[in-house]
């Protein structure tokens, strides 16, 4: 219903205008089953608070809500830091919520939220769009970050994966390589299946032979691969990971086998930590500009508490960076074909 109001909503759901009001404005004393049908009722109609009158029976918080799949690593610490950065400078708070990889724990952190805060961030990569969007707490302000694609109209930060991964691809093959190993996210993670998808047209525009292993985006999937690398023998000669920790991962892997990197097989990785600097050999990665990432989410929700009604998606490109995991081989076009170890 177009301009659906408070009393439509009241109307569908059989309730009270105050009873309304009390579910969307997140008060705790209100039955579970009250709380659904007037949620069900306003989800159905398309009902949007207004944010002036909002503001006006709410007592504003100064707290955001951050949902994220995980809250440790390089990556979630850097994307942290930006949020905190823009929030401590407009005086609001973060309260802070994990997901990890289970929906249902997805749905809990949403909940949790319900009432403390005066919008949201979330990055849910993992999680079934309408799902999410079915528990996200009516009438609170929300920003997402790297969500499942989908078709609601939602103020979004994404990640162009596809394009990065493409170019990452072009990268290792001017550099020679031939065979190139995806050291690919878990199954069902937006991120890590777009980073396939640009891996798969890079290789294909080459007219090279995919091979994509699976990791978990940590560290550990790295030192693995390159352990199986080794004992298999393959005559692999570069890895691009899905992301920084797997390459580290694999980097370390290679060099306690006494594999040179890059000169036998080069690495790279994706997001570009502060840790892929310091590394030695430095890490060529995907810059995203990680705490960037978050300071602009910040900002963006708070544009829309106060009012902005902007629900477009802004796309961001990665930047390659090119570090010392890749140098160049010479003569790559005359360069017999062979095992690490040939």
């Amino acid at each position: 219903m177009a301009n659906a109001t408070i009393r439509d909503v009241a109307r569908a759901a059989d309730v009270s205008v105050a009873s309304v009001s009390r579910v969307l404005n997140g008060h705790d004393n209100v039955r579970a089953e009250l709380r659904e049908r007037v949620e069900a009722a306003a989800a159905r109609l398309g009902y949007i608070p207004h944010a002036g009158a909002r503001s006006l029976s709410l007592a504003r918080s100064n707290a955001i809500g951050v949902v994220l799949p995980d809250l440790h690593g390089e990556f979630f610490s850097e994307l942290l830091r930006g949020m905190d950065r823009e929030a401590s400078a407009q005086g609001l708070q973060l309260l802070l919520s994990n997901m990890h990889a289970e929906p249902a724990r997805g749905v809990e952190a949403l909940r949790t939220m319900r009432g403390r805060v005066d919008g949201m961030v979330v990055m849910a990569p993992h999680i079934d769009p309408d799902q999410l969007f079915a528990h996200l707490p009516t009438g609170v302000p929300v920003v997402l970050v790297n969500c499942a694609p989908h078709h609601q109209p939602r103020p979004e930060l994404r990640i162009d994966n596809v394009r990065g991964a493409r170019a990452m691809v072009d990268h290792l093959v001017a550099t020679g390589r031939r065979r190139i190993l995806h050291l690919a996210g878990p199954i069902g993670n937006i991120d890590a299946e777009e980073r396939v998808g640009g891996y798969r047209d890079g290789i294909a525009a080459a007219g090279l032979q995919p091979m994509i292993e699976r990791g978990t985006f940590l560290e550990e999937s790295g030192v693995f691969l390159a352990e199986k690398i080794v004992r298999e023998g393959n005559d692999v000669d570069a890895v691009f990971a899905a992301n920084d920790m797997m390459a580290i991962g694999v980097l370390m892997g290679l060099q306690r086998a006494g594999v040179a990197v890059p000169d036998r097989v080069a690495v790279a990785g994706f997001d570009d930590v502060p840790l892929a600097r310091l590394i030695s050999p430095s890490l060529t990665t995907l810059r995203i500009d990680i705490a960037d990432l978050g300071a602009r989410a910040i900002a963006r929700l708070t544009d829309r508490i106060g009012g902005s009604d902007d629900r477009s998606i802004e796309l961001r490109a990665p930047t390659l960076i090119v570090r010392e995991t890749t140098s160049p081989r010479e003569d790559p076009e005359n360069r017999e074909t062979r095992g690490i170890y040939a």
